[in-house]
């Protein structure tokens, strides 16, 4: 009887001391802010292994009588609906607000990374983004978006844990880019705002928009209207074209810069040039307008170069474009032109420069560029010629990085791959992240560059879901090449924390590639 009741005794300890045991390990299991997959890497995380609980009455707080922080506490609420469950007011406030909220606010003696440096600082009790400028602010709620569920999977009532830390944050590089290519195939309006609701998610700030070439023009010139009437008419293969509106074009710019986006307008020149010759006879040499023309081939088109007529088309485009684009740059191409002789190229360009530049803006060009006297302020966008990119630098200028073997995501991306070319390389997801702007060419540094740009060119899409299906999921990896100091990134470790945006991809409705060298989460099919 006593063994009995000894037994008894000691098997309801046991179970006493697995139930103390089994709640003290739920209640002591920390948090690490620094386990998160966060793409782009952030500069600094630091982890105090605690909780804030996200429930329902949290409210967005803003810094009061700033209407650029006002707009993004907005969209942030606006993005936190379909993550969280919660319908978020957004309130303005002079002080920190209370406990279990959200609060943007600015301080001038946040001083990290510029405009767009930010910390995010997570405690129990609130939820705070801090920057110099709301640049910044917007680039933390991008990373704030990704400490959240990807979808709101229960009901409001339920709190939503977000781990408790410090993260510290600014880009390596001030242009972090994507090339949109709308004169071979026309996007419309929506699909370039929804290219930069996706871009934007990861931080880039520049779209490139190439609104001109052999196939179409792209934007209302209102002094040369046949550009568009006729030379925006058709596209690659012959089907129906499409152009932008100047008032179209501006609600673009517009979008942009509510995401603090910056849009280049690209007018290639004096080559990929035969939509704008099929429209005006006396843009040619001969006088004769040009046939239409819905191939791929390059390289036969020219301006003529040596007509002030030529000259007074270029500056009234420039003209209209600049006073449509509040950004510093205007694109003049530069590429390919095999038609034009180079004794011929080099005072155009230099020319063409000295428009821009009359219209208060900066010049942008492909490497081609350099093989002229480049202005003060110039930038070449490497994609090809490694002597080209040299010679640029030789003469003081910014170097863009596009390399067409890393950074054109119209090539495919392995030779089963239906959408694409293949002529620069097949760049396969580790391809597109695996390289360093500032050891790419040798004797170009960090120093000579301005930043990066993902180029894609639309010889062979067609729709929304092709740009989505070449793009992701090569884009996050350009956008932390930009971003994050290249001695913190490696593909091993950068392939699983892309892995677990798979399914971010999926709720944002992205037509992406599943790549089999991405270790993607078992949902991801």
């Amino acid at each position: 009887m006593i063994n009995i009741k000894r037994n008894k005794q000691f098997a309801a300890s046991v179970i006493f001391l697995m139930l103390i045991i089994g709640v003290s390990c739920k209640v002591s299991v920390p948090s690490d802010l620094t386990k998160e997959s966060l793409i782009p890497k952030p500069v600094s995380v630091t982890s105090n292994g605690d909780y804030f609980n996200l429930q329902k009455g949290a409210v967005v707080y803003v810094q009061g009588g700033n209407e650029e922080i006002k707009k993004t506490g907005q969209y942030l609420a606006g993005q936190l609906k379909p993550a969280t469950g919660l319908n978020m007011e957004v309130k303005e406030t002079s002080k920190v607000p209370d406990a279990g909220n959200i609060f943007l606010t600015l301080d001038a003696g946040f001083t990290a990374g510029g405009n767009e440096g930010y910390e995010l600082s997570i405690t129990k009790e609130i939820v705070k983004i801090t920057a110099s400028a709301p640049e910044g602010l917007f680039r933390g709620v991008q990373t704030l978006r990704q400490l959240l569920p990807v979808t709101a999977a229960t009901t409001e009532t339920k709190p939503i844990k977000m781990a408790t830390g410090v993260i510290t944050d600014y880009p390596v590089y001030s242009y972090r880019g994507a090339m949109l290519d709308v004169a071979r195939h026309f996007f419309g309006v929506d699909d370039v705002k929804r290219f930069i609701d996706l871009m934007s998610a990861y931080k880039m700030n520049v779209l490139h928009l190439h609104l001109s070439d052999d196939q179409g023009w792209r934007i209302e010139i209102k002094s040369w209207p046949n550009l568009t009437i006729h030379g925006g008419s058709t596209q690659v293969g012959g089907g129906n074209g499409g152009f932008y509106t100047q008032e179209q074009y501006s609600d673009i710019v517009k979008y942009a810069r509510e995401h603090f986006v910056t849009v280049i307008p690209e007018i290639d020149m004096p080559g990929h040039t035969n939509a704008a010759l099929a429209s005006y006879p006396e843009l040619n040499c001969n006088g004769k307008a040009t046939e239409l023309y819905t191939g791929t081939k390059v390289g036969f088109s020219t301006l003529c170069t040596s007509k002030e007529i030529t000259y007074k088309f270029i500056d009234d485009v420039v003209r209209e474009l600049a006073s449509l684009t509040p950004g510093p740059y205007i694109h003049i191409g530069g590429d390919e032109s095999h038609a034009t002789k180079i004794e011929d190229y080099i005072p155009f360009i230099n020319r063409v420069q000295d428009i821009v530049l009359k219209h208060g803006k900066k010049v942008i060009g492909w490497d081609e560029i350099a093989l002229t006297t480049l202005r003060p302020e110039a930038t070449a966008q490497h994609w090809a010629n490694v002597k080209n990119a040299k010679l640029a630098v030789g003469q003081g200028a910014k170097i863009l990085m596009s390399p067409a073997t890393k950074a054109y995501v119209d090539m495919k991306y392995d030779s089963t791959t239906i959408l694409g070319l293949h002529w620069a390389a097949y760049i396969e997801v580790d391809s597109a992240y695996n390289w360093d702007p500032a050891k790419l060419v040798p004797g170009i540094g960090k120093d000579n560059i301005l930043g990066v740009e993902a180029a894609l060119w639309s010889e062979t899409v067609t729709k929304m879901a092709d740009i989505e299906y070449l793009v992701f999921p090569r884009l996050p990896g350009y956008a932390e090449i930009g971003w994050t100091p290249s001695e913190s990134r490696s593909w091993d470790e950068y392939k699983v924390r892309l892995a677990k945006h798979g399914e971010r991809f999926k709720a944002m409705g992205i037509n992406f590639y599943k790549s089999p060298r991405v270790p993607w989460e078992t949902t991801v099919n």
